[in-house]
């Protein structure tokens, strides 16, 4: 770490105090980013302690809809995000006018919603999910509900696939987990005949089938913590290796180089910034809030 790094997160550390402010991080951020967060975790992690802080400011270091749902949970704080253009492709792949024609043609369907969505499509939403409670949750609904699934199709047909339902799926994807390579990792594979593959759900089909674990970012680190002196290809965006490498220094993981170019935008110099001019906001509007907040509700109460 240079000095000019170990400067800004000084200022960082100094701000938060000062203004009672707390960084939040994903996983998938980089790895200095991390290391200067009160809280790191998945979007699940992240959506309830953005519910349980007491702070005056959240710093959310992820991409909007992360931001969005932590202005949904916590109304009476101020959300900062470090990079404004810090999108999702998946969120982005459905928009709410769609949704809302989809529901139209569909109308006796629940609808189901990845966490990956906007602000808008949450509050058209019945219940939200994450890939880490996506199963126990379509598992709780009924065995006869017709479900409408979205955005992501490979998170939806795993999880058709593992609960036996025939959900009707969103044509949408994460362009970082679907662009890994099924003859990449089958050369992985012949190279480290010994490393296990650990894969996201996100993942395209020929991916998962070849893998020996799958589940969501925080599954995946835990697999690892419990089993620190393994080695393993990991088929999730970078950034899970910095988390990992805090608690199991001997485990050998076989980097695919696969970052996400929306979490990456945030930087040190970002949060200091976003700190130092508390901007810029995220807000939803009043409306949006309100219907988004039951799905998000649900979904943190059915995951406990």
């Amino acid at each position: 770490m240079t000095s000019l790094e170990q400067d800004i997160k000084q200022q960082i550390r100094d701000l938060c105090r000062q203004k009672n402010a707390v960084v939040m991080a994903h996983y998938y951020q980089r790895a200095e980013v991390q290391s200067v967060a009160d809280f790191v975790g998945d979007s699940l992690a992240l959506a309830q302690q953005a519910q349980k802080t007491d702070a005056d400011i959240i710093v959310m270091c992820g991409v909007h809809f992360m931001a969005e749902t932590a202005a949904i949970l916590c109304p009476e704080r101020k959300v900062l995000i470090p990079d404004a253009s810090a999108g999702c492709s998946l969120a982005d792949s459905c928009q709410a006018a769609d949704l809302r024609a989809w529901k139209a043609q569909h109308p006796d369907h629940l609808v189901v919603s990845y966490v990956n969505t906007s602000a808008e499509v949450k509050a058209l939403s019945d219940i939200v999910v994450t890939s880490g409670n996506a199963l126990k949750i379509v598992n709780r609904l009924p065995q006869d509900a017709k479900i409408l699934f979205g955005p992501d199709r490979n998170l939806g047909r795993y999880i058709n696939e593992r609960t036996g339902r025939k959900m009707d799926l969103w044509n949408g994807c994460c362009h970082v987990h679907d662009r890994f390579s099924a003859e990449n990792l089958v050369q992985l594979k012949q190279q480290y005949p010994q490393a296990l593959v650990l894969a996201h759900p996100e993942c395209r089909k020929e991916i998962v089938d070849q893998s020996d674990v799958v589940g969501s970012t925080a599954v995946l680190i835990q697999y690892v913590k419990e089993h620190p002196d393994g080695q393993y290809i990991v088929m999730t965006a970078d950034g899970v290796d910095y988390e990992i490498y805090q608690s199991c220094p001997n485990a050998h993981l076989i980097n695919t180089d696969n970052a996400c170019e929306y979490m990456h935008k945030h930087t040190l110099e970002s949060v200091l910034a976003c700190l130092q001019n508390e901007a810029p906001v995220v807000t939803v509007d009043a409306q949006t809030a309100m219907k988004a907040t039951l799905p998000i509700h649900r979904m943190l109460d059915w995951s406990k």
